[in-house]
């Protein structure tokens, strides 16, 4: 029998001669020359005999595994992806393309496993914006919007929790600047003047209908989850949506609009139209209520009293979008803006769930107060620092304590403290830092509060809470009994809903929505309720493999899918009523929807403004579901011929024929368009269709392992033949998300374990979560 050092020989061979993508040299064969391809939009795409790939195994010898793994790990991926050689050429059977890969996993796991290698991230990783809101929440039951303090992050490897190693002064001065407000909205302290906030509903929401939230019997409104700082009195003032002469939209006869907190109406309005000769700019003038309300969370709710439903008169079927006035008008007024200013009168902090949770003590009297202070202090730093604190350490905030209470009294020392506690390196950064006694590039195992912190930003991109702080304390956290309890325990928490949208909404692309326009003259009946009913029908279906704890596999090949009734008639969906989204069953012959691929979310974000595009639903599937993303393209790519030329209406099929006949571009379009092609049943919305521009649409798809296909159901046959692709891929995204760094090739043995793992647990989403956190990787770091 072949060794598989042979195997291994013979298939490179083949496929070097097949397609010029690789070379190797034996002992036997001297390195031959490789020519130079400079276009590098297709270097490791390009199939041409006389090129070059980018992956140059000249000199590299195969018995040398353990000195090479990063060149042998692209091998892998390649082989594995049966990426190589091309469609067309001549290729090895499936016994051999596993031998050979399962030798060539084998030799890399060995060495990976002779000398182990975690990978290193940075000594001071800063929180991100989402992981300080979390943070915030957790540490002083707050619910701060921070978009208006903090900026944005960059991401890198696809989440934006990579690149945060970095603090400018500029960044600085706006965490400081964070923690002086939050610090004075959890106390509740004094404020000089009334302040306000206005929240501005999306321009292109439609309004003629009934709300999740709000009371039954109404349409359109919003619902504010706003933080009131003291006990006082607050003006609340609405605003109605106007066109661009000034006009208030739909006003056509009376309407009541009410506006209520926490679910108790305060106040109804009722506005009509100005009498005639009058404009309209005092028709909402009058919109404004002053209200007492006690300091701490609430659910302030304005919203429209339903009249009986109101049609445009048209030939046509109506569109469900009412909110331009040239194309879509709307049929009654909607709300613009609910503002909210105050306190007036104020009467005090309060006794809200913020005071409650850092006020863990109240001194009797004036000799108490300090020592009371230390205890509130060092209960909050343990916290948010995450780690058990020493008397030493609270000396810094307990010092500004004292000289803010000098002048300002118990409460105001206390907000002070606060404020250092949130500005402290040991809150703003996670650190890890290596030991004194460790030798440089050494691989060691992280302490288990730093095990707890990776723990708990990973499930919850928040800070660890008490019972798992507690263990870690006790240095009993990496125990396997006690860790895999922790695990499950997280995942089953609430604030386990930060691996859907901030995880899954960063892997899927989900967060692209919000920016995602399609045309209206081409699409008009897209509006933000659809946008925002595309997110909650992913967020939902991706909550239910999580909550579940199915297969990861359903994620592609479910027979559900979560709708309300505007989704459900985008969707072609009958029987569907209301504006609760609830999970609805495919049959067995409807093989349109059903799973990720299908979903407007996904096939929205993959499109342009006015089409389709194959390129980028291709490309999203070879990044996100193979795992074999393309290089980028070259510049000054040429764009798409007109969808008519000589009289001829073009097909998509057609104007990416025309597209690919550019060598530079040929290459790599040729992976990703067939995969693209296999949707195009789907519109740049995510509607069914089976024509094009008068044409019956082609959906024959291909993917990189030459396997050819139609449609979506061909597709996901396709994909779901070799699941340990899609597993794999996952399990790289999930890795990359919770080590807070790219997935490198000594990374790839650890992989590799928990896909192997997790085919013994029915790929269970738990058995992903658990494998990783019981990697190398994560349990581990090497040394500087």
């Amino acid at each position: 029998m072949r060794t598989w050092q042979e195997l291994t020989r013979r298939v490179l061979t083949v496929m070097a001669l097949a397609a010029g993508s690789l070379s190797i040299v034996t002992p036997q064969q001297p390195a031959q020359p490789q020519t130079a391809f400079t276009n590098q939009y297709c270097v490791g795409c390009h199939n041409d005999k006389l090129k070059s790939g980018g992956l140059s195994l000249a000199s590299v010898n195969s018995r040398d595994i353990a000195e090479h793994t990063q060149t042998w790990e692209k091998v892998v991926r390649k082989l594995r992806a049966r990426a190589m050689p091309p469609a067309g050429i001549p290729r090895p059977d499936e016994k051999t393309y596993d031998a050979i890969v399962t030798s060539l996993e084998t030799s890399l796991d060995r060495a990976a496993a002779a000398k182990p290698n975690p990978g290193r991230t940075d000594t001071f990783r800063r929180l991100n914006r989402t992981e300080y809101r979390n943070a915030i929440r957790d540490l002083l039951a707050l619910d701060v919007d921070v978009s208006s303090l903090l900026p944005g992050d960059d991401s890198s490897h696809g989440f934006d929790n990579v690149t945060v190693g970095e603090l400018s002064p500029t960044l600085l001065e706006r965490y400081l600047s964070a923690a002086q407000k939050i610090s004075r909205l959890a106390i509740g302290s004094p404020v000089r003047s009334p302040g306000g906030d206005t929240m501005i509903l999306p321009a292109d929401l439609t309004q003629e209908s009934h709300f999740d939230e709000l009371p039954f019997g109404t349409r359109g409104g919003t619902v504010v989850h706003y933080t009131f700082p003291q006990d006082g009195e607050y003006e609340v003032q609405l605003r109605l949506a106007r066109d661009r002469n000034e006009d208030v939209e739909g006003l056509t006869g009376s309407h009541e609009v009410e506006v209520t907190l926490d679910g108790v109406r305060i106040q109804v309005f009722t506005v009509k139209p100005p009498a005639r000769g009058q404009d309209h700019s005092k028709v909402d003038a009058d919109l404004h209520v002053r209200v007492p309300v006690k300091a701490g969370a609430h659910e302030l709710a304005a919203d429209f009293v339903k009249k009986p439903t109101a049609l445009l008169e048209t030939v046509r079927q109506p569109y469900q979008a009412h909110f331009n006035m040239d194309r879509h008008p709307r049929v009654q007024p909607a709300l613009y803006s609910i503002s909210v200013t105050g306190p007036y009168n104020a009467k005090g902090p309060g006794d809200t769930a913020s005071r409650e949770r850092i006020f863990v003590c109240q001194p009797a009297k004036g000799a108490d107060e300090d020592g009371c202070a230390k205890r509130i202090i060092s209960t909050l730093a343990r916290r948010a620092w995450r780690k058990q604190v020493s008397e030493s350490e609270i000396q810094v905030p307990f010092k500004f304590y004292e000289d803010a209470k000098k002048d300002g009294g118990f409460d105001a020392g206390i907000e002070m403290a606060l404020r250092a506690i949130l500005i402290s390196p040991h809150f703003i950064f996670r650190i890890e830092q290596d030991p004194s006694n460790v030798p440089s590039g050494t691989a060691y195992r992280l302490n288990d509060t730093e095990l707890a912190s990776r723990l708990s930003f990973f499930l919850w991109s928040s800070i660890p809470d008490d019972e798992l702080l507690d263990v870690a304390v006790k240095g009993v956290l990496r125990q396997p009994t006690v860790l895999e309890k922790q695990v499950r325990r997280m995942l089953a928490d609430p604030r386990s809903e930060s691996m859907v949208n901030n995880f899954a909404e960063q892997w899927l692309y989900l967060r692209n929505l919000s920016s995602a326009n399609p045309d209206a003259r081409m699409f008009p009946d897209f509006d933000d309720n659809l946008r925002q009913a595309f997110r909650r029908e992913t967020e939902m279906f991706f909550e239910s493999i999580m909550r579940e704890d199915r297969n990861v596999l359903d994620l592609l090949r479910a027979n559900y899918t979560f709708v309300n009734e505007r989704l459900a008639k985008h969707y072609g969906i009958p029987n569907i009523y209301g504006s609760r989204f609830r999970r609805v069953t495919f049959g067995p012959n409807d093989e349109n929807r059903g799973g990720l691929l299908s979903q407007g979310s996904i096939l929205t974000v993959t499109s342009y403004a006015t089409r389709t595009s194959p390129v980028i639903r291709g490309k999203w599937i070879l990044t996100n579901i193979l795992g074999t993303p393309p290089p980028p393209p070259p510049p000054n790519v040429p764009p798409l011929k007109e969808t008519a030329e000589a009289g001829k209406v073009l097909t998509m099929r057609d104007r990416m024929a025309q597209h690919r006949a550019n060598p530079a571009c040929a290459g790599c379009h040729k992976l990703m368009d067939p995969i693209g092609f296999s949707l195009e049943n789907y519109d740049a919305v995510g509607r069914w269709r089976t024509s094009e521009n008068g044409s019956p649409v082609d959906v024959a798809g291909g993917l990189p392992d030459g396997s050819t296909f139609n449609g979506l159901a061909g597709l996901k046959k396709a994909l779901l033949s070799r699941p340990e692709l899609f597993v794999s891929t996952t399990t790289e995204k999930l890795m990359t998300y919770a080590l807070g760094r790219g997935v490198e090739d000594y990374d790839q043995p650890a992989v590799r374990a928990v896909v192997q793992n997790a085919r013994n647990h029915d790929y269970s989403f738990s058995s992903l979560v658990l494998g990783i956190v019981n990697s190398t990787p994560f349990q581990m770091r090497r040394s500087q």
